[in-house]
């Protein structure tokens, strides 16, 4: 199989009535306080293909299971409020699962864009996932001037490995909310370790995934 990283524009809660409802509500408010008409929204995930397989990243809520090795878990966080994430549904995970599923992939508009097909730029951007902040999601903890979400962690990734230049804006004029976030705390981090002499990556992640398990949660962060 000949590598290639590719990104995905999935509307926001598709295959999910709760968070698509919600992410219009959201959208409506926000247009309305910047003075625009409402925009779609759009979560991003990324498939790699390489030589053990094809691996699927992206952040997701933690399922009911217990076996993360099973999904490729790479990090995760808090959802909301960190004194509330000792409650599983108030806590994300990092996903780098091979040979895994993103069951609303199939959703996806004007994908994949391919990102790149050069073997060591693929591999870097997955070793770059597990390093992802474990920022509370839906908060500005980093001050990066929007909240952390799904779209942070790979636009994160993504520039942490030099290749974000190459993802473009997402389609029909749409917004992807928190990329911006991820792009902005990935370029502090790097000029902080320019300056300290440091690498980058703040996270705690535990490894790319391997696990071969199917299934998943629709809903969308």
């Amino acid at each position: 199989m000949r590598d290639r990283l590719e990104l995905y524009w999935i509307p926001l809660g598709a295959g999910a009535r709760v968070v698509r409802t919600s992410g219009r509500i959201y959208e409506r408010i926000t247009s309305m306080v910047q003075r625009r008409p409402p925009r779609p929204l759009f979560h991003s995930a990324l498939v790699a293909n390489t030589a053990e397989g094809r691996y699927f990243a992206e952040m997701t809520p933690v399922p009911r299971s217990t076996t993360i090795g099973d999904r490729g878990v790479v990090g995760g966080g808090a959802v909301g409020s960190r004194a509330l994430a000792r409650l599983r549904v108030f806590r994300y995970e990092i996903r780098c699962w091979l040979d895994g599923v993103i069951p609303d992939i199939g959703f996806a508009i004007d994908s994949p864009v391919v990102i790149s097909t050069d073997g060591d730029e693929v591999r870097r951007v997955l070793d770059t996932l597990p390093l992802v902040p474990s920022a509370v999601w839906g908060r500005d903890e980093l001050r990066a001037g929007e909240m952390w979400n799904s779209n942070s962690i790979v636009s994160w990734t993504l520039e942490t490995a030099g290749v974000a230049d190459r993802a473009g804006r997402p389609p029909q004029h749409g917004r992807a909310p928190g990329w911006d976030a991820g792009i902005a705390v990935a370029r502090r981090e790097r000029r902080a370790g320019a300056l300290t002499g440091t690498g980058t990556g703040t996270g705690t992640g535990t490894g790319t995934g391997t696990g071969t398990g199917t299934g998943g949660d629709t809903t969308q962060y």
